[in-house]
């Protein structure tokens, strides 16, 4: 007699759940929130030094010149400083951007962005290892930060285990003062006239349902789904929507071509499949807003389809698959980035654990593979009825 082997488990996670604090492993915030009026000292004592060093400033640097993701869930830092000197002064102070990520960041919601550069100005730096090194000790009064630092914080009984939430409470806690932030507390990117968008609305890419696919890695061994697994993906979502369905198959750029390339596939049926590989960041920052849905392992242009929409505020359901590591850590606390996780993402979420920074070793319940397309597409089928 034959047993089957029952398949692992895995979470769906939709981007509007609070979690409580009691269900996660977390850190007081010292505080209740909601009993505080913006610009309120908190109960707890700030850090003085830092304060004082910041007090004159009267500038922001953003020089987060790391990894992609890292950077992006790193811009509450830069609004939480930016909230505070406006306390401080009255009014919004200037922000500048240095790094590879400029074109990028001037996208950004933030208030008084300009992408000029550095000035003569007193200024608060805001940075990452790579980026306090490529400017120097005397670019400014540095605030750096580091992924890995902040604990998943809890206040007013839930917990805050977003990267943007966890990097925007701990500056808030070292300044001593409530900030108007109450979450999601990430500021966004907003499209722009793209003539790479137009083309691909000319030739009817973006007609009807819409679904990106970000097959791009970073670590191709551990987060790697597989372009079949997308696009069967895709094939139920169509059968299951009764719909027209065009993929965009997001790949990265290649060593021997660094070009932007663009090539379809024959039809099949009721789905049209068009490869972009070797697009910038900042043209897919105008391109996945223009989309229903997109879906992507845990990699930086999946975050950036989260934080992307157009002026008006609208844009895709976002879906993260996670494999190792926390799927409430590496999101970006937006209602409409949800995720699905393997049992050893939902361990590390529980626990506020990093395979990385705890030197935990690969656990044999952290296969990609475990997510199926069809809860894929059974998650993303009930996101897309909730926007027709």
């Amino acid at each position: 007699m034959s047993t089957k082997t029952p398949a692992p488990a895995i979470g769906c996670h939709n981007g509007q759940t609070r979690y409580p604090a009691a269900d996660l492993h977390t850190t007081p915030l010292g505080y209740d929130r909601s009993g505080l009026d913006i610009g309120q000292q908190l109960p707890i004592p700030p850090a003085i030094d830092l304060v004082n060093r910041l007090a004159d400033c009267t500038q922001i640097e953003i020089a987060l010149h790391g990894k992609l993701g890292d950077s992006l869930l790193t811009l509450s830092s830069v609004r939480a400083a930016a909230e505070w000197l406006a306390l401080r002064h009255g009014e919004p102070v200037p922000v500048t951007v240095t790094g590879p990520h400029t074109a990028l960041f001037a996208r950004s919601n933030l208030a008084r962005l300009d992408v000029i550069g550095p000035s003569d100005q007193q200024q608060a730096v805001i940075a990452d290892r790579d980026g306090a090194s490529a400017r120097g000790p005397a670019a400014g009064t540095y605030l750096m930060c580091d992924p890995a630092a902040p604990p998943c914080w809890s206040t007013d009984g839930h917990a805050h285990s977003d990267l943007p939430a966890r990097h925007y409470l701990a500056l808030e806690r070292r300044l001593g003062v409530r900030l108007p932030a109450s979450g999601p507390f990430t500021p966004l990117l907003y499209a722009r006239s793209n003539p790479r968008v137009h083309q691909l609305h000319s030739a009817h890419w973006l007609d009807g349902l819409t679904i990106a696919a970000i097959t791009a890695t970073s670590w191709p061994q551990l987060k790697d789904w597989g372009t079949d697994r997308f696009t069967e993906t895709a094939e139920r979502i169509a059968h299951h929507t009764g719909a027209p369905v065009r993929l965009l198959l997001i790949g990265a750029k290649t060593e021997t071509d660094t070009r932007t390339t663009a090539k379809a596939e024959p039809p099949r049926g009721n789905l049209q499949i068009l490869h972009l590989d070797g697009m910038p960041a900042e043209d897919l920052a105008d391109l996945l807003p223009q989309t229903d849905l997109v879906l992507g392992n845990d990699t930086g242009l999946t975050h950036l389809a989260a934080l992307a929409r157009n002026p008006n505020g609208a844009g895709p359901q976002v879906i993260g698959l996670y494999a190792r590591h926390s799927h409430s850590k590496w999101r970006t606390g937006l209602p409409h980035h949800h995720a699905i996780a393997t049992t050893a993402s939902e361990r590390m979420h529980q626990g506020d654990l990093c395979p990385v920074r705890d030197h935990l070793d690969q656990p044999k319940d952290a296969d990609l593979t475990a997510i199926t397309p069809a809860a894929v597409a059974d998650l993303a089928t009930h996101l897309l009825a909730g926007r027709r």
